[in-house]
């Protein structure tokens, strides 16, 4: 990890890289960088910042979700606010809580403030800075080489995958779990939406591919009020794999599930990788794809188009879902 004394030059590379994404004063750089990541993306490949919180174990974060990190600056502290949340503070004339990653995760509080960092990320459409205590490098990765966390790590754990990097484990935190413990989502869809045409031969069946818990939980409770029975995957691969045996019991992946759900960040295989997995296999390819990611939406409309998904839609709005779900669920005959 970088010495305090060498922090300063590193952030400012750091930034430089990230910012290089989304400066709009050079749209030219700006478009060459999301024509660089997407092509990352489409290649089953992504980059992770890593950090750390305290110790010597190292965390990670997707570039896609980074917009900057910047050395803390000075914090307001907010009277009865959550504990996690350390104070706000104005970046570019926006006013940002700044949550404390550490302690969001069970870490214990980072202690030395004025000498952290603060990485500036949107995530399920808010910005959001997470305080962390250093911040070392950025590495680009094969999805494949992120797995996910060890079984039997209990309800309490923040890790979404695990990967290695210098033969070090490095975590990557599960960022919609904290954020929904510490602002909550909201569930519940409006009748009109929940209000779905039955079929006649079977109830609608949708396949939810994510490797975040709550956000499969949250998909689930939608669906569930829709009178749509769903089916889970951890991730791309075992997403992939079960379509494909479904399918194979039946002869057409139609016959048992009717759409699919899917997160575009997932350790072995992404949703990119997956959506155009599926359209390669001819009993498969005609099933409605919906992506759905807290990742910034300014490159995945091309993304959609090129891998062959249906539509987009950001993470979390239960209504949002419910509706862009309905619009694909229409009994033929």
């Amino acid at each position: 990890m970088m010495p305090v004394q060498g922090r300063t030059c590193f952030s400012r590379y750091v930034l430089k890289q990230i910012q290089y994404l989304h400066m709009e004063k050079d749209m030219a750089g700006v478009l060459d960088g999301v024509d660089q990541r997407t092509r990352l993306a489409g290649e089953n490949r992504m980059e992770l910042l890593l950090f750390s919180l305290g110790g010597s174990q190292r965390f990670g974060i997707n570039v896609f979700k980074v917009q900057e990190v910047i050395q803390c600056p000075k914090l307001t502290k907010v009277a009865h606010s959550n504990k996690m949340v350390r104070g706000i503070t104005n970046i570019r004339g926006k006013t940002i809580p700044v949550m404390d990653l550490a302690s969001a995760i069970g870490k214990g509080r980072i202690e030395d403030v004025e000498n952290s960092y603060v990485i500036v990320s949107e995530f399920n459409q808010s910005v959001q800075g997470f305080l962390v205590e250093g911040v070392d490098r950025i590495v680009n990765m094969k999805w494949e080489d992120i797995q996910p966390p060890p079984k039997g790590l209990g309800k309490d754990n923040y890790m979404t995958a695990v990967t290695k990097v210098d033969d070090k484990l490095v975590e990557i935190i599960d960022v919609e779990k904290v954020l929904s413990n510490l602002v909550g989502v909201k569930i519940n869809i409006s009748a009109e939406t929940a209000n779905v045409t039955k079929k006649a031969e079977r109830a609608w069946c949708v396949m939810i591919v994510d490797d975040s818990v709550i956000a499969r939980k949250q998909i689930k409770r939608t669906l569930d009020q829709m009178g749509i029975e769903s089916i889970m995957a951890n991730n791309g691969r075992e997403g992939l794999d079960t379509l494909k045996q479904l399918a194979g019991e039946c002869g057409h992946i139609k016959e048992k599930i009717d759409l699919v759900i899917s997160d575009v960040e997932m350790p072995e295989m992404d949703g990119y990788t997956l959506t155009t997995e599926i359209r390669k296999d001819e009993r498969l390819k005609s099933i409605p794809i919906i992506l759905h990611t807290s990742l910034s939406g300014q490159f995945n409309s091309n993304m959609v188009k090129q891998v062959g998904a249906n539509s987009f839609i950001p993470k979390f709005s239960a209504e949002q879902l419910g509706a862009e779900v309905k619009s694909y669920l229409t009994p033929v005959g």
